[in-house]
């Protein structure tokens, strides 16, 4: 067996990460086109259990179960994820509360838009307010994980 000089480590480490950057972004495009169908299968499902029931059923309604679901699954699905993964978890998560943001404050200004933003006004605030606390404890989860890393002084 030959040894491998550094510059061949280096070179196989940087055509690794090259790949696994590709798998990632390959992987986010599936994740955003799954997430659209997503989106649109709630919609068509929503509008049809609304004509199906005559309108008893309010599309609101539907979609709101399916909100809460969602929150159930997410649940058992970030608390069954190995240590190991959390740090990539919190800043996936931290992305996706960055673009919270700039919806909540596109709601804020609602008031620029539309005279009676009140409502949207409000909820936009309370939007920010709530993607902002999970960016923060995002970034202190991160801290925490990554100091667990660090060798301690002696």
């Amino acid at each position: 067996m030959s040894e491998l000089s550094p510059q061949d480590v280096l070179e196989k480490a940087r055509a690794a990460a090259t790949e696994a950057q590709l798998a990632a972004e390959h992987a986010q495009t599936a994740a955003q086109q799954a997430m659209e169908q997503v989106i649109q299968l709630e919609n068509t499902l929503g509008d049809a259990a609304s004509a199906i029931s005559g309108g008893v059923i309010d599309p609101f309604v539907f979609r709101l179960s399916i909100f809460v679901l969602a929150i159930f699954i997410g649940y058992f699905v970030v608390w069954s994820i190995t240590p190991a993964l959390h740090t990539p978890l919190m800043s996936v998560t931290n992305a996706i509360s960055s673009v919270i943001i700039v919806g909540a404050l596109l709601a804020v200004g609602a008031e620029v838009v539309d005279a009676d933003g009140g409502i949207a006004k409000w909820f936009g605030f309370f939007g920010l307010m709530l993607a902002a606390v999970n960016i923060f404890g995002g970034f202190l989860v991160t801290q925490r994980m990554l100091a667990m890393y660090k060798k301690k002084a002696r």
